[in-house]
């Protein structure tokens, strides 16, 4: 081989070499930065921003203020329960009383033209209410019924062990003559009481009638028409 041949053959091989030596490196290079880059990634999970305590803030104020609603509730429960005593009170409610709940008797009275006194006492062992109401007082078999003697509304009584409530009526409130004779009459706690009783009174003329409150005094019983 020449020399002129020669020395081109060789700087073919420089070129060559050289240009394979590059392509190597810039392979060596981009393989480097991949698997840079993946590490990199895999290093920190995608949205946990790490604090310099350490602590992840992923996730903060989570679940405050659950449950600030529950306070207070229900304290308005039982405001304005029980029965109304006619004087912007109210009284507990307890077992309403029946008329077979309560042991009955009559008494003939003469002040105010005369009059009747109804006298309730609980029978043994019963503790109920009357409640803050007229009691029901019917005459004859057509039921007429007494209307009120006064003017506001009486005060709910609790009947236990001796106490003792009293209503008075008054059968005959007009001055002419006339009107039904009876010897009976009945009384009942309230329109609906099942078991209405039947008290003897002796012989009464009946003529628009009135019934008292419940009382606990019997003076403050006196039907005044």
């Amino acid at each position: 081989m020449s020399g002129n041949r020669r020395k081109a053959f060789l700087v073919s091989a420089v070129l060559v070499g050289g240009a394979m030596l590059m392509t190597a490196c810039q392979d060596s290079d981009a393989a480097t930065d991949t698997g840079a880059a993946q590490g990199s990634s895999s290093a920190t999970p995608a949205g946990n921003a790490v604090t310099p305590s350490g602590s992840s803030t992923a996730g903060s104020n989570q679940g405050t203020g659950k449950g600030s609603d529950a306070t207070g509730k229900g304290t308005a429960d039982g405001v304005g329960s029980g029965a109304d005593t006619g004087n912007g009170e109210r009284e507990p409610v307890g077992q309403s009383c029946g008329a077979n709940d309560i042991s009955w008797s009559t008494r003939s009275e003469t002040q105010a033209g005369g009059y009747i006194l109804i006298i309730a006492k609980a029978k043994s062992g019963i503790t109920c209410y009357l409640p803050a109401a007229l009691p029901t007082v019917a005459f004859g078999s057509d039921g007429t019924e007494a209307g009120p003697a006064e003017q506001t509304a009486g005060k709910q009584i609790k009947l236990s062990g001796s106490t003792t409530a009293y209503a008075g009526v008054n059968p005959k409130t007009t001055n002419a003559n006339g009107g039904k004779e009876l010897d009976s009459i009945i009384v009942a706690i309230g329109d609906d009481d099942p078991n209405p009783v039947s008290l003897p009174v002796g012989t009464i003329t009946v003529d628009h009638p009135i019934v008292t409150n419940w009382h606990t005094a019997p003076k403050d019983a006196v039907p005044f028409s």
